[in-house]
């Protein structure tokens, strides 16, 4: 009897899940991804500027992230906020960086606990690699960085406007708080 109530609950599972629309990959395009990233200048501090937040970064103040390129050719990140407020306590986190696509540089999975690793998309870098999107093909997350606590309003609304037309819900995007010093 336990046998049989398992398979029912499985096939009920994967009946819901196959025509659920966060798996179904055919209603989205795949999200664009820059034409090649050099990971050298890449490295370094990120400050977020605006996301649509994971469950971690709801309550997030002075979002930063940084990378820095490993000898085994993964990617160490640590992500620093203060929770709550611009004084709140700060976390920290320390998720690894695989690049996924080694001719752009611009495919990654983010692992925060192994063994999974978290689509991590490159779709747009400026020139001076001073302003960066970083996507998901589920659409579900977004990160606007900067190497700056902040950026021109001007800037900022280009930004946004592209995060739209890769297909993102804008009404869940929120501004980062940085304090400046």
């Amino acid at each position: 009897m336990k046998k049989l109530l398992l398979i029912f609950f499985i096939s009920i599972s994967l009946n819901v899940f196959s025509s659920s629309p966060i798996l179904d990959d055919d209603s989205l395009k795949p999200m664009p991804v820059v034409d090649y990233v050099d990971l050298e200048r890449f490295m370094g501090g990120w400050y977020v500027i605006a996301t649509i937040p994971t469950f971690l970064e709801k309550d997030a103040f002075n979002p930063v992230e940084t990378y820095q390129m490993s000898s085994d050719g993964s990617i160490a990140t640590t992500f620093t906020f203060n929770k709550g407020s611009l004084n709140g306590p700060e976390k920290i986190y320390r998720p690894r960086g695989f690049v996924e696509d080694k001719s752009t540089n611009a495919i990654w999975g983010m692992q925060f606990i192994w063994p999974i690793r978290a689509d991590y998309r490159i779709v747009y870098l400026d020139d001076d690699y001073q302003q960066t999107i970083i996507g998901r093909n589920n659409r579900d997350y977004v990160w606007i960085m900067a190497r700056t606590p902040t950026i021109s309003q001007e800037d900022y609304l280009n930004l946004v406007t592209l995060v739209g037309n890769l297909g993102y819900d804008l009404d869940a995007l929120r501004k980062s708080t940085h304090s400046i010093n």
